[in-house]
């Protein structure tokens, strides 16, 4: 236990809860749930283990120190005096990601290059040379993140943000954020024990992160690197370990994950995405239009996706989501029904009312994830029975 220390997990807004419920399965301790974060305690291993498999957290930053700050002076001098030889050397590369919420500092960009200036003038007094900065693909990368008075010096072990998964590399004009597909997903209850079907599939994101959850394959198995690789202390046989052990975790899928879209261009890129995430035997993708097609499966249905809201794509929007709400009604009993949209007049022309309303964030876009059950007869004759 001695080496356990904390870690700070950030999410998405609306994400909190489910991120904290995938920490807890995981195995973490202490876990403390913020706003668009969540804190726990682990071990190397265990911070290895959450950037592989969590797949509503964005980035896993370790905390190294934290003080006050009352000005630009304080975070010069309490970043020059950290110890930045543990980390990292005078020939390797850094980069500084900086959050503000504080009446002090108003510019991320400005913290950030007064942090720079801090570590850079600590090994030019210390060692006669200074590490370079590396904007890209950095030896370190190190978060300042400042809370009124408080800053919190933290290394990054993910690096890019952990959406990018690495199955994906064809998208299409309004694609959806990896993360934002799993925790629709896990909000919607999905837990493989039903068929699936995304009947506007796009790129196929979120069918990918269906079947990775129905098969508990991880998150990021796919990804090609993570910045904790790169660090002095990376212990290679180690990961290699966590990632065979979370491979034995993996389980068979009995149900069907199918997906279609009207647009050939994004049938064939579904294809690509669902191809490089090895799940092409759980996974079927075809052209048709949703507004022409009619459930095909027995049984109960879980249904999610994301339509679009008219912000990028020109539609008319009133007509298409009656038209939602038509096909819905006629086409697919027995479905329980989810998706979101930042339109909140076009959702007035579904005709359903949901059960459901969460207030998600897709980008800028402030949106609802919304759920509709379809039932076999009518509601009412449900209930009569």
């Amino acid at each position: 236990m001695g080496n356990n220390f904390k870690m700070v997990a950030k999410t998405m807004f609306g994400f909190e809860e489910i991120l904290e419920e995938e920490l807890k399965k995981l195995g973490a301790m202490n876990i403390e749930k913020g706003v668009r974060s969540v804190s726990f305690e682990g071990d190397t291993g265990f911070m290895y283990k959450a950037n592989l498999c969590l797949r509503t957290a964005i980035k896993i930053l370790k905390p190294i120190r934290t003080f006050k700050v009352r000005n630009e002076q304080d975070l010069y001098d309490q970043v020059y005096k950290m110890n930045w030889e543990e980390y990292i050397t005078h020939d390797n590369t850094f980069a500084i990601d900086a959050t503000v919420n504080s009446d002090i500092f108003n510019h991320t960009l400005y913290v950030a290059l007064k942090t720079k200036d801090a570590i850079a003038d600590k090994f030019r007094n210390t060692q006669g040379r200074r590490p370079n900065v590396d904007l890209k693909h950095p030896d370190l990368q190190i978060n300042v993140h400042i809370q009124r008075n408080i800053c919190t010096v933290s290394l990054d072990s993910s690096g890019a943000s952990l959406h990018h998964r690495g199955y994906r590399t064809m998208t299409n004009i309004a694609p959806i954020n990896e993360i934002l597909a799993a925790g629709m997903l896990l909000l919607s209850g999905w837990d493989g024990e039903t068929d699936f079907t995304d009947p506007m599939c796009g790129s196929g994101t979120i069918l990918v992160e269906a079947a990775m959850i129905a098969c508990n394959i991880p998150a990021n198995i796919n990804r090609r690197e993570f910045a904790f690789e790169k660090w002095r202390d990376y212990d290679e046989d180690f990961f290699d370990k966590i990632v065979e052990s979370s491979l034995k975790k993996t389980r068979e899928f009995h149900h069907k994950v199918y997906g279609f879209d009207k647009a050939p261009s994004a049938v064939r890129k579904a294809k690509d995405n669902v191809r490089n995430a090895n799940l092409s035997e759980y996974i079927s993708i075809e052209q048709n239009n949703f507004f022409d097609s009619e459930k095909t499966t027995e049984g109960k249905l879980h249904m999610l996706f994301n339509p679009p809201y008219g912000e990028r794509l020109p539609i008319e929007m009133e007509a298409f989501y009656k038209g939602i709400g038509d096909t819905l009604k006629q086409n697919y009993p027995n479905t329980e029904a989810w998706f979101i949209t930042a339109n909140m007049e076009a959702i007035k022309n579904v005709g359903l009312r949901p059960s459901r309303r969460i207030k998600l964030f897709n980008g800028k876009l402030e949106s609802k994830l919304l759920k509709y059950d379809i039932y076999e007869g009518s509601k009412k004759a449900k209930f009569n029975r």
